[in-house]
């Protein structure tokens, strides 16, 4: 029998979530409770913290020892080999499901679930990394750094409110990860909203007190980005998915540092 979500503490909680989002051996450690990845959701912006914190220090250290072009590109590794590509994949099978399963919900669902990759998928990656490392190559090296460490964050929590908006478009025994999130209470949507805009703070300071930066486009262009995904979900799935989640986190991302680098360069 699954222990209840009130029976675990908060820290728990957390390292249940840094064992779920990264490939680190946490689970050495310790192994929490089952009931503690049903949380997992609302501690996905303070794991944010980690990945985007490594990604700055590689992008604002990097180009005193390599070619910042390098730096950028070695950032991007490393972020990928801590999470093991878990976004990607989502993002992968996203493009696969909702390219090729037309309007059929079980065939999107079904198409997701598949582990080939189609050609959508392999197009969304491509075309994904190549953004991504030439808008964070575009931006000066500060703002890169910067802007690596609150988007991180800031746009797990954006993403993470899918699961507000929507059911589970699976049930718990065919969820690829057996798990299904629960939805987040008052005091734990207030905890991930702080790990999520603490972060952007430096990046808005020194961007608006430099003139570079319209601290509105920085806030809302993700959320409208957000909104357009979970309105295409919202038709087709009537739910979401672990890989909509991850597409929608890198999706997310990514028109956040397109925002910054059109702001900046």
């Amino acid at each position: 029998m699954i222990e209840s979500i009130d029976n675990t503490r908060w820290w728990q909680r957390i390292w249940a979530a840094f064992i779920f989002f990264t490939r680190l051996p946490f689970w050495r450690i310790y192994q929490p409770p089952q009931a503690c990845y049903r949380t997992v959701v609302e501690h996905w912006p303070l794991v944010g913290w980690l990945t985007g914190g490594i990604m700055a220090l590689i992008l604002w250290f990097g180009p005193a020892i390599m070619p910042y072009s390098i730096a950028v590109l070695a950032a991007i590794i490393c972020r990928v080999l801590i999470t093991g590509a878990l976004h990607e994949d989502g993002l992968a099978d996203f493009f696969d499901g909702f390219g090729g399963g037309g309007n059929d919900r079980e065939r999107i669902l079904a198409i997701m679930k598949d582990s080939h990759i189609g050609t959508y998928g392999v197009l969304a990656l491509i075309l994904y990394f190549a953004l991504l490392f030439l808008t964070l190559f575009n931006m000066p090296p500060l703002y890169a750094a910067l802007a690596v460490l609150a988007g991180d964050a800031y746009s797990k929590l954006v993403a993470g409110q899918i699961i507000l908006f929507l059911p589970y478009a699976r049930t718990e025994e065919t969820a690829k990860n057996r798990t299904v999130y629960r939805k987040m209470s008052v005091p734990a949507g207030i905890s991930m909203f702080l790990q999520g805009v603490l972060l952007l703070i430096p990046i808005l300071y020194i961007g608006i007190t430099n003139e570079t930066l319209q601290w509105e486009l920085v806030i809302f262009v993700p959320c409208i980005v957000m909104y357009f995904l979970y309105y295409m979900m919202l038709r087709k799935l009537q739910g979401y998915t672990g890989d909509c989640c991850g597409a929608l986190f890198l999706l997310v991302e990514l028109s956040f540092y397109l925002n910054i680098m059109i702001q900046t360069c």
